[in-house]
């Protein structure tokens, strides 16, 4: 969850369009407590700076069929119905590149798996020119002509892809069009389409409605780029069917391209209706037919509550999803916290989650909130369990009230035994949201243990205890020996199974390794990341500060800590580092994903200190200068392994690097800030009901109902 207390300013035109969005989706309450019906959630929209998930197409089916229609200021207008679980998808008319257009299925399907392999933006469609079917592929969802060139320029210069093409020549395609007098019907439109495809011309059935359940058809000719290549279109297309009769679409225009559209089937024979909108204030409205919910493809393929807006914003296609307010919070509270939880911290959660997103009103000019957890995070229906939807119902309505408004409700997973004051994190003292102590430890209850192993090749790494037993022996310096129990051993560089991390190696059964030390597995309460090399984290860390870290990285210091001790200012090789947050550290310093919180310790695993003679003693943080290590034999040799271990006088074992690196031992999950939702769960087990906690994490507060 994102914390951002600065206000903006807003244009007229924007206060205005909000007030507009709001006779929609608001109802307005007299009461002190505020209240919202229905909230509109970002699936997909462009930001900047804020949130900029966007998906160039948007694919939705229900089991019980869809409604499909435009959305205007004075109510939604249905145009069409779509059968029960059949996709239908849409995207907008901007600017994209044809790739290709060719009547073999099969070289048009290598192209589009091509684009779709490097996460391009690609449509595999068809139509009827020359009398062939033609099969296009089309890349791209560019907002204007410049960025448009700019995408033929560089898929033009392609290697890979000019094999595939043979010859065809990359180029764009706009969303100008000429449009026919309206046709008889959609049979008429069909053969209309194909007259102009005869000729060469790109045409698309063209869907608009007359009146309440009425549909018109006509045929739009073009998909040109600039004005005059329009009027080329019209006068190669004077002598054709209404041709003489072809006029520019207006710019403020509402209708639907009807598109033959294989991307989904990926097959010849299969296809589904693909429709494009214009590039302006038109809103498609799509709500179920009946009462079942509504699948999103793009989403996960999850499954929603209440309806969908689908609009341009910031030149991308946005995706919202409305619904009834307490039915967002459903799925909500499911995904935010386990549903096998006490019900009185699931009442805890539902009276945050409720407060947050009436704390945020359009925080994202169009929505309320987004799905990720930059808001709060939300699944759609398939998540909701019976207990998450009974703590909802059971609070309705309730909000937590510092000084008569509704506060910022945020939370977070682990507060790692003290959570954080907000100006620990966000540099803005908040007088409801201080440092309190947390019982968090529930999160760690359990767990097995992970040993850190040392493996017949030198390499470190982690793993479970249940992988492994004893073998009764020891090396020489007291360290016990195990012997692995399952064949192909992951050994983790984490004590924690993450499919992100690349493991360290894999052992067979009857491998014996070293034991350095046992630890519990990291948690949301207590984790260790690393150690990671000055080269990992100088990459981590100059893709995120300015100015940048010059040379290799030989120490790193927590310079300055907040109230609860989490870590406030960083400083790299003495040079402290600007930073936007004290949140942002997590990741700055997170190699392969964030830390999972500012609370930990940093442990230089490159530092020794080595007793000379006399007393004397030096610090080695590098391998500038030489280590030479004692043998058994009585000589000594310059140490060239990547480790050093080191026996202090409890007999523990310490495996020192021999380059600089760097190992983050700490506690807490998320930010840290308000609610700790590990704390909840444990006094929800001492028998404190949701009003206790709400009011332990939130300083001063009030829980208030309308």
């Amino acid at each position: 969850m994102k914390f951002n207390m600065s206000m903006k300013r807003l244009v007229l035109t924007s206060i205005v369009f909000m007030m507009l969005i709001s006779l929609w989706s608001v109802q307005p309450s007299q009461a002190a407590v505020p209240t919202l019906d229905t909230i509109r959630v970002g699936m997909f929209m462009q930001l900047p700076g804020k949130y900029t998930a966007t998906t160039p197409a948007a694919t939705f089916h229900s089991n019980g069929g869809l409604s499909i229609g435009v959305r205007e200021p004075d109510g939604e207008k249905g145009w069409f119905t779509v059968p029960a679980k059949q996709n239908v998808r849409f995207a907008l008319d901007d600017f994209k590149v044809t790739l290709l257009e060719s009547n073999n299925f099969g070289a048009a399907l290598a192209v589009y798996q091509y684009i779709m392999s490097l996460k391009g933006s690609a449509y595999l469609t068809s139509s009827t020119k020359n009398g062939i079917v033609q099969f296009q592929v089309s890349e791209g969802a560019y907002a204007t002509f410049a960025e448009g060139k700019t995408a033929v320029s560089r898929w033009s210069a392609d290697p890979k892809l000019a094999s595939i093409i043979t010859g065809f020549k990359p180029v764009l395609r706009g969303p100008l069009y000429l449009e026919t007098s309206q046709l008889k019907n959609k049979a008429e439109a069909e053969a209309t389409v194909n007259a102009y495809g005869a000729a060469g011309l790109n045409a698309f059935i063209s869907l608009r409605q007359l009146a309440i359940g009425e549909l018109a058809f006509s045929v739009m000719v073009g998909a040109a780029t600039t004005e005059e290549e329009l009027a080329q279109i019209k006068a190669a297309a004077i002598n054709l069917p209404n041709g003489s009769s072809l006029k520019a679409v207006a710019k403020d225009s509402r209708h639907m391209l009807l598109l033959n559209d294989h991307s989904l089937s990926a097959k010849e024979s299969s296809l589904n209706e693909l429709y494009l909108f214009p590039n302006n204030s038109m809103k498609v409205w799509i709500s179920p037919a009946g009462s079942d919910t509504i699948g999103l493809l793009e989403r996960s393929k999850r499954t929603y509550r209440g309806q969908f807006e689908l609009s341009t914003f910031n030149g991308k296609l946005a995706v919202i999803n409305e619904l009834p307010f307490e039915q967002y919070l459903y799925s909500v509270v499911a995904v935010e916290m386990y549903s096998s939880w006490p019900i009185e911290a699931l009442k805890a959660q539902a009276v945050a989650a409720r407060s947050y997103a009436l704390n945020k009103g359009f925080g994202f000019q169009i929505a309320h909130v987004v799905d990720t957890t930059l808001s709060q995070a939300y699944y759609g229906a398939g998540v909701e369990k019976p207990t998450s939807t009974e703590a909802v119902n059971a609070t309705a309505g309730e909000v937590a009230l510092y000084n008569g408004k509704v506060i910022e409700a945020v939370f977070s997973s682990n507060g790692g035994g003290q959570t954080a004051d907000a100006s620990d994190v966000w540099k803005n003292a908040i007088p409801y949201l201080k440092s309190v102590k947390s019982p968090d430890d529930s999160s760690q209850v359990g767990l097995l243990s992970w040993y850190q192993i040392v493996l017949p090749s030198g390499l470190i790494g982690y793993i479970r205890e249940d992988l492994a037993t004893d073998t009764g022996r020891k090396t020489a310096a007291g360290s016990r020996i195990l012997a692995l129990t399952t064949d192909n051993t992951n050994i983790r560089r984490h004590p924690i199974i993450q499919d992100t991390i690349p493991v360290v190696a894999k052992l067979p059964k009857g491998s014996e390794v070293v034991v350095l030390k046992k630890v519990i597995e990291s948690n949301p309460m207590n984790w260790i990341r690393g150690p990671f090399t000055d080269a990992e984290l100088l990459t981590t860390i100059n893709a995120r500060v300015n100015p940048k870290i010059a040379g290799t990285i030989t120490s790193i210091e927590v310079s300055k800590r907040g109230i609860s001790g989490r870590a406030n200012e960083l400083t790299v090789n003495g040079q402290k580092l600007t930073i936007s947050s004290p949140d942002s550290i997590r990741s700055i310093l997170g190699h392969g994903g964030s830390l999972p919180s500012t609370l930990f310790e940093i442990e230089e695993t490159g530092k020794l200190v080595v007793q000379g003679t006399q007393g004397l003693q030096s610090t080695r943080i590098d391998d500038s200068k030489k280590l030479y290590v004692m043998g058994a034999g009585g000589k000594s040799a310059a140490l060239t392994d990547k480790h050093v271990y080191v026996l202090d006088g409890n007999d523990n074992v310490r495996a020192a690097t021999k380059d600089p690196a760097f190992q983050f031992n700490g506690t807490g999950f998320g930010h840290g800030v308000g609610l700790s939702q590990y704390g909840a769960l444990s006094l929800a087990k001492q028998g404190y009901d949701y009003q206790y906690i709400l009011k332990y994490y939130y300083n001063g507060i009030t829980i208030a109902k309308e």
